[in-house]
């Protein structure tokens, strides 16, 4: 009997440990994404309900910092440099505060995105950009607070943020054209010496096609008027598994020269080693 209560006693402890109590987040956790043009636009934050409260000018005073959500900092990520009202906000990730009022809005973007809330101590420093905006009246109840990315144009898109009555519109520019023409001068000059270096190193790895992975580092030694040590490297290499070692020790000899200028003694060391083992065969 005395062994059947410690089994039980010990069965409920270990239910005790393994359970987990889940319940609903008071205010749940928001993920979003919204490509804008050619711009990645992330945002994650909590959203608090109205649970019958006075909102703004109450919950959320008018003319103090507010966190804009709930719990650990609502950020917005930016994958291109964008335009905020009149100012340019570098590519990265930012907190998102605001100081309400009435008739207007301060919206800041904080590079510290890991404050719970608003920090203990305001830097300005971490300040990238203040932005002002007006604050509009809605015709229905936003229970939950909300941020969304909407009005899309190949130039801008609009982060609003909805609560209660009030949504708050801040427009920022993307910076489409310079990011599709750079995009069309890079495909139409074609590949580059490290795309033709990348190719001819993988081809050589793989083992797939020599003559190719030959062929492409001679385009990227033809592209690139520096003739980096690496380049010439990788092709004594491919020479060398061509059996080609005359070849092979020629140009691993430029790559020795090349890296002896740049002091890089471990490439230095690579193709001594390898002219040695060459000469040999």
């Amino acid at each position: 009997m005395k062994k059947s209560i410690i089994a039980a006693v010990m069965a409920l402890v270990t239910l005790g440990m393994n359970a987990q109590v889940k319940t609903p987040a008071p205010s749940p956790k928001a993920h979003l994404e919204q490509v804008v043009g050619l711009t990645d636009v992330t945002v994650d934050y909590s959203r608090p309900g109205i649970k019958g409260r006075t909102i703004f000018g109450d919950l959320v005073p008018f003319g103090k910092l507010w966190r804009t959500g709930a719990n650990a900092n609502t950020t917005v990520s930016f994958s291109e440099d964008v335009v905020i009202d009149g100012k340019t906000l570098k590519k990265g990730k930012y907190a998102l505060y605001t100081t309400p009022k009435a008739d207007n809005w301060e919206v800041i973007f904080y590079t510290a995105t890991d404050n719970w809330g608003t920090p203990d101590t305001w830097d300005e420093s971490k300040v990238a950009l203040k932005a002002n905006a007006r604050p509009e009246m809605l015709n229905r109840l936003v229970e939950n607070f909300t941020i969304g990315v909407n009005n899309l144009d190949n130039n801008f898109g609009v982060l609003e943020l909805s609560w209660e009555k009030t949504i708050v519109p801040v427009k920022f520019e993307v910076p489409t054209r310079k990011t599709a023409t750079e995009s069309i001068k890079k495909a139409l000059a074609g590949p580059t010496s490290d795309d033709y270096f990348s190719s001819a190193q993988y081809y050589y790895q793989s083992g797939d096609d020599l003559k190719v992975a030959l062929d492409y580092v001679n385009k990227a030694l033809e592209l690139n008027h520096d003739k980096p040590f690496w380049y010439n490297r990788l092709k004594s290499l491919i020479q060398a598994k061509l059996g080609d070692k005359k070849g092979a020790i020629e140009t691993a000899k430029l790559s020795m020269a090349s890296a002896e200028a740049a002091k890089n003694m471990d490439y230095v060391k690579m193709n001594r080693d390898s002219i040695s083992e060459w000469s040999k065969k």
